[in-house]
């Protein structure tokens, strides 16, 4: 563990949909607590997809990340447990679904996730915050609050497109909002190996951005798909199957490149 408890708080994001963003979300986080690191995972989403797959039915959610973001409600009396020891979840609330719109008008726009978090910063070694896929005032909000954020990019022909758009507004925030903000990497998900596609998708990326992009891919498989259905993330619907290997994997690897963080043996690999 860190000598320090000050949480690194990771915005996890990608404007384009159907990346794996949510579930790297979820099992990146499962995989950290599986690594004895105290986890919060913050469903900024108003699909509230994260919620689901953690088990969390629309009536467990009445306590939520709305009222805090929006009416500066205390957090800690969002947080939910989840059947992930050492995991903690803040859900989603269809109300997020208006707070572009409040949060265009509202003072301080940019900064009420950074203000909303702060009471957690000392209780959480890693809190995830699973952005919606848009740029817009909730994915920048998680950007200044963040530490870092963590790029999951599908392994397809359009990889790239879009992605110096999200490169220029993290930019941007750093710029304006947070000085420190890093990209920690670049996953790529839904990695067919037997797809000729996906190896010259990679290289490109390589080519084209470097070390930033991770060693771990997120190959395609069933039971991570299946997995949200049953309201579990895959490490625990079937921890033998390669999408969990490749997220613990994931996560080991996420650790070595926290410049303060050592990975425990069971993750080093």
């Amino acid at each position: 563990m860190a000598d320090a408890q000050r949480a690194r708080v990771m915005a996890i994001a990608n404007q384009k949909g159907g990346v794996g963003k949510t579930t790297t979300a979820i099992n990146l986080g499962t995989a950290l607590a599986a690594c004895e690191r105290k986890v919060l995972v913050v469903d900024l989403d108003p699909q509230g997809n994260a919620s689901t797959g953690f088990g969390l039915t629309r009536g467990d959610r009445k306590r939520n990340i709305y009222k805090p973001l929006l009416q500066g409600a205390d957090i800690r009396e969002s947080v939910v447990s989840t059947e992930v020891p050492g995991l903690a979840l803040v859900p989603s609330s269809v109300d997020l679904a208006g707070a572009e719109v409040e949060l265009a008008g509202a003072e301080a726009r940019e900064t009420h996730l950074r203000e909303t978090l702060r009471p957690l910063l000392d209780q959480y070694d890693y809190i995830l915050v699973d952005c919606p896929p848009a740029l817009g005032f909730l994915t920048i909000n998680a950007f200044v609050a963040a530490t870092s954020v963590l790029v999951p990019l599908q392994a397809e022909f359009y990889a790239l497109e879009g992605l110096s758009h999200l490169m220029k507004t993290i930019e941007r925030v750093r710029r304006n909002f947070n000085k420190g903000l890093e990209i920690r990497g670049i996953v790529l998900t839904m990695y067919d190996k037997r797809n000729n596609l996906c190896d010259m998708v990679a290289n490109d990326v390589r080519d084209y951005l470097g070390d930033v992009v991770m060693e771990t891919v997120i190959p395609r498989n069933v039971r991570v798909s299946e997995a949200p259905s049953h309201g579990k993330p895959v490490i625990v619907y079937d921890m033998r199957c390669p999408g969990s290997k490749a997220y613990i994997k994931m996560a080991g690897e996420l650790m070595r490149r926290e410049p303060d963080e050592t990975p425990t043996p069971a993750m080093a690999g």
